[in-house]
């Protein structure tokens, strides 16, 4: 079973996405990869916030964990703390064949409009998750 780790990165109401153009196809993922040897979760996902966004970041929780056919997937809330956005210099932006890679944000009321946004069991916890937030915000 392979396992992978990827990050819910959220500032300014709007999600840290990856923009994938391959074998003909146009959809958004949530940034991650996979879990190296010896690495934990938590560890493989700020590696892939660095490789795929350029960002440094810290986990401040784990929000989802996902079967998906034989992926084990592990996605965490995280916050940025260095680094500059788009500037991720990881093997998937110098290898062709995989196709096009583009870190772009998205607003959060946006995500549920789009059908190729994966895994969409992560799109339907980060809506929830806003909703949450907005709604405390709007009792204080």
């Amino acid at each position: 079973m392979r396992t992978r780790a990827g990050i819910v990165l959220i500032e300014d109401n709007k999600v840290a996405l990856i923009e994938r153009h391959r074998a003909g196809l146009e959809y958004f993922v949530f940034p991650g990869g996979g879990v190296d040897e010896g690495e934990t979760p938590e560890q493989a996902a700020v590696r892939e916030a660095m490789e795929e966004l350029g960002v440094e970041v810290v986990v401040k929780q784990k929000v989802a964990e996902i079967q998906i056919e034989t992926s084990r997937q592990f996605y965490f809330l995280v916050e940025r703390v260095a680094g500059e956005f788009g500037t991720g210099t990881g093997e998937e932006f110098t290898d062709p064949s995989e196709g096009s890679y583009v870190p772009v944000w998205m607003p959060i009321e946006e995500l549920s409009r789009y059908e190729k946004v994966y895994p969409a069991e992560l799109v339907e916890i980060v809506v929830k998750m806003l909703r949450s937030q907005n709604r405390d915000a709007d009792s204080r």
